[in-house]
């Protein structure tokens, strides 16, 4: 069992701490224990107008990196030192980003901006530049949504890099499997995780038994399809016979054939569909992008 530095008791004695300090309605906080494996603050705050943080000491640059995504109007309720007693204090994120935690601790951060809704389909301008030519942010909130995420799914992503920084985000009890190829696709893919603050994903160079000792059995694989396409799914299938696949392909011969190469690997439930977008330019002329085939599939 994963031990833990906050354990229930801790919890309680903290929120009780909050509730005699402050005047905040605690019925709706989200307790994060960024102490834990795989857990994300950053896209946490951002969904959340209240977050019980608990931190372990020496995160020197916390505030610093919520302040660079955006959060700096943030406020954290705080205390000195690692028990729940003594002086609150109140400063918003971007008066605090010079120093980090200095002792185990839970805070409170405040965000009045936080989204209700999940956040689909980011502007390809928010992610790391480099090696990656991300697609299209109305195709990716499509192949999200085929994916079907919830806070607690496994998932691997194959050759889909923008697609594992905003699953990662959602799936914040589960993990998310980058598989790239390419080097230099590892490298952005990293500067990605990086900037957003992201703690559950994991970042390997290929599909095998090596990479994948050790993680968590995916539920759902997100890939695009290419000439290692029956190697993925021969061995993923193998993992997991009743995990979920959703395919990209831009290529109508592979999109053809697929059905019945899935139905090799006892993937029998399977839907085909095509997707255009047309973006209006500064010139008034329609330019269209892109036309993918999206194809899920699962036993």
């Amino acid at each position: 069992m994963e031990s833990k530095l906050f354990t229930n008791t801790h919890i309680l004695s903290w929120l009780q701490y909050f509730s005699e300090n402050t005047d905040i309605d605690l019925e709706h906080v989200k307790i994060l224990d960024i102490t834990r494996k795989n857990k994300n603050l950053i896209p946490t705050v951002e969904a959340h107008r209240c977050v019980l943080v608990f931190t372990e000491a020496g995160n020197k640059d916390i505030f610093y990196k919520m302040w660079d995504v955006g959060l700096g109007d943030c406020e954290v309720i705080y205390n000195e030192g690692s028990e729940p007693v003594g002086e609150i204090k109140r400063n918003k994120v971007s008066e605090m980003i010079d120093r980090g935690i200095n002792a185990s601790a839970g805070m409170i951060v405040l965000n009045p901006n936080a989204r209700s809704t999940i956040k689909f389909g980011m502007d390809n301008k928010k992610f790391a530049s480099g090696s990656v030519k991300y697609v299209g942010s109305e195709i990716r909130s499509v192949l999200i949504s085929k994916m079907q995420i919830d806070e607690h799914k496994n998932l691997c992503v194959i050759s889909g890099e923008s697609i594992a920084v905003e699953s990662a985000m959602m799936c914040g009890e589960g993990t998310v499997i980058a598989v790239e190829y390419k080097e230099s696709d590892r490298e952005t893919m990293e500067e990605n995780v990086g900037q957003f603050g992201l703690h559950n994903v994991t970042i390997i160079d290929h599909v095998g038994k090596d990479t994948f000792e050790n993680l968590p059995i995916p539920d759902t694989t997100m890939l695009v399809a290419s000439a290692s396409l029956e190697q993925e799914l021969s061995f993923l299938t193998g993992l997991n016979p009743e995990m979920d696949f959703v395919i990209y392909t831009l290529d109508f011969k592979t999109a053809a054939a697929l059905p019945d190469i899935l139905a090799r690997y006892g993937l029998t439930d399977v839907t085909v569909i095509q997707i255009a977008v047309s973006k209006l330019t500064s010139k008034n002329v329609f330019e269209n992008q892109p036309a993918p085939w999206i194809i899920t599939a699962r036993a």
